[in-house]
């Protein structure tokens, strides 16, 4: 799983996801890529999970780039416990995702695999997304 070796605080606010992404949004290494249409928090295993499908599917061929890092501390208490006693431990890592925000890209793959490959990686994924391709991009 992704999560950052060190961090300069254990914990963070739940913070506001609205929004357009303006960094992140093209295409920078691959020819095709899957595009958030949503925002939400993307968990390290989710990440991990779409990158395992698309792997799998272009059997280690071609060139894949995970354009999102898990990086933020998402914390919960026990089941069961009464409330007080301050926050609770880190549970799991998530990566934010505004709207338009790059996912993943894969490269050097023919079309029809990339977006089969890509479609498999979105019905993992819990946001709505959207396969864009570098033609597209520079229209």
């Amino acid at each position: 799983m992704l999560q950052p070796s060190r961090t300069k605080f254990r914990k963070d606010h739940k913070g506001r996801r609205g929004g357009l992404r303006v960094a992140g949004s093209t295409l920078a290494f691959g020819d095709f890529a899957l595009k958030a249409e949503n925002a939400t928090w993307l968990t390290s295993r989710q990440i991990e999970a779409a990158r395992r499908a698309i792997t799998s599917y272009v059997k280690r061929g071609g060139q894949i780039w995970i354009r999102v890092y898990p990086d933020k501390p998402v914390s919960s208490r026990p089941a069961e416990t009464r409330m007080g006693g301050g926050k609770g431990a880190v549970d799991h890592w998530v990566a934010v995702v505004r709207r338009g925000r790059i996912l993943f890209e894969v490269g050097d793959i023919p079309e029809e695999a990339a977006r089969a490959a890509l479609k498999l990686a979105a019905d993992k994924l819990p946001c709505k997304s959207r396969i864009v391709t570098r033609a597209e991009m520079m229209k």
